[in-house]
């Protein structure tokens, strides 16, 4: 063979492989459009098949085939806050603005209404007054609800402040602006806490008649109220805010692992030492999507590409038992916040796979995978409302921390 046939036919080669890099790169960037597009239509045709256009909440989960209510009674009607306040900012981000507005004004009216705002309530139409989610068991002839769905996490108020702060921006309405600064004041009097180096408790626990302080503190709490008190600091400019914000921070920093490039999970019940005993995929991914985050918490993604990783997604522990595909949708933010396109296109491409036939992206890859939490906490694959809203988000590159401002 000549030189010449050598040098053409290593032309072809290099030919060959530039047109598989290509098409690769048109497979990611389609995955993106898919998972746009379906998540989008999913959300809104949830809040469009609801009678009416008064306030609504959204069923959290769907059965295992999608559409059906899931057998767990708990789940059954469970609209829970944390949810809803991530379909409200993913629909804005769709372009759902009067979708979001339905499901925000019945966040609004749970916030304004009821004694504190609950971590769940029950899905459907709100006609006037929001109803606690429970159900009725022929077992005990009774019925029943749930001490954590009857309870308040501090991180859900500040998620549902967040969304109410996205749809003021989004209508510069009064209404919203002055429910989420109530959240805001909950969260402060409620929570705040003088121990080790400060910052915000869990929240409470229980029903109303005998409340349990959560004393144990959050570190994913506490990167959401750092973006939620940021947020209200940028509109009540001059107010306390800002004060609020920096001890947020200031417990961030006690959370921060130099040994191990990561955020611990939180503390203990004492509120001072870390937890030390497992390790969260949401806090690694969360610090990225923080305005003005410190340089040192970019390192938390590696540590989550090393402890969480899983085939195309990652395991919210580090057990790597399966596939979380909420977490995978932020790590697929995360990336795009942090300039990496061709690792969120990655990821997406695992979401685009595993959309329910009712539109819904399933919790998990996998049956079940544990969650680290506590023995026996487990996700399960069922079709989710926040896996939905994570993966809009991350298509369509909306930072629901920074959605507010």
């Amino acid at each position: 063979m000549t030189l010449a046939r050598r040098l053409r036919g290593g032309c072809w080669l290099v030919v060959f492989a530039l047109c598989s890099v290509a098409a690769f790169a048109q497979a990611r960037e389609a995955a993106v459009t898919t998972v746009a597009a379906k998540s989008c239509a999913a959300l809104k045709s949830r809040v469009d098949a609801a009678p009416g256009k008064g306030p609504l909440f959204l069923r959290s989960y769907d059965g295992g085939q999608g559409g059906a209510e899931p057998q767990e009674p708990a789940l059954r009607t469970a609209a829970f806050v944390y949810d809803e306040a991530l379909a409200v900012i993913a629909l804005d981000g769709c372009g759902a603005l009067p979708e979001a507005l339905r499901v925000g004004e019945a966040l609004r009216l749970a916030a304004t209404t009821d004694t504190r705002l609950r971590n769940a309530y029950r899905a459907g139409p709100v006609d006037g007054k929001v109803l606690r989610n429970g159900w009725w068991d022929a077992s005990q002839q009774r019925w029943v609800e749930d001490g954590y769905q009857a309870g308040t996490a501090t991180g859900n108020v500040a998620w549902a402040a967040l969304a109410l702060l996205a749809l003021h921006r989004a209508t510069h309405e009064a209404k919203w602006l002055d429910a989420a600064r109530g959240l805001g004041r909950w969260i402060v009097v409620h929570t705040a806490d003088t121990r080790g180096a400060g910052g915000f408790r869990g929240g409470v626990d229980g029903f109303d008649e005998a409340p349990v302080p959560l004393d144990w503190k959050s570190t994913e709490h506490a990167l959401d109220l750092v973006a939620l008190f940021d947020g209200l600091a940028a509109v009540d400019r001059g107010g306390e805010w800002a004060t609020y914000a920096a001890s947020a921070r200031a417990f961030l920093a006690t959370q921060w692992d130099e040994r191990e490039d990561r955020f611990t999970i939180g503390t203990g019940v004492d509120g001072a030492q870390p937890n030390l005993q497992t390790s969260a995929l949401d806090v690694q991914l969360w610090s990225q999507l923080v305005p003005q985050a410190e340089s040192k918490w970019k390192r938390a993604l590696a540590y989550a590409e090393r402890a969480h990783s899983v085939d195309c997604g990652f395991d919210f522990d580090a057990d790597r038992d399966g596939v979380w595909l909420e977490g995978t949708a932020q790590a697929a933010l995360a990336y795009r916040v942090r300039g990496d396109r061709a690792a969120a296109e990655r990821r997406l491409g695992c979401i685009a796979r595993e959309f329910s036939a009712d539109g819904y992206v399933y919790a998990t890859r996998e049956a079940r995978i544990t969650t680290g939490l506590a023995a026996g906490a487990y996700y399960f694959r069922l079709p989710h409302l926040g896996a939905t809203a994570w993966a809009a988000l991350a298509a369509l590159g909306r930072n629901p921390y920074v959605a507010a401002r």
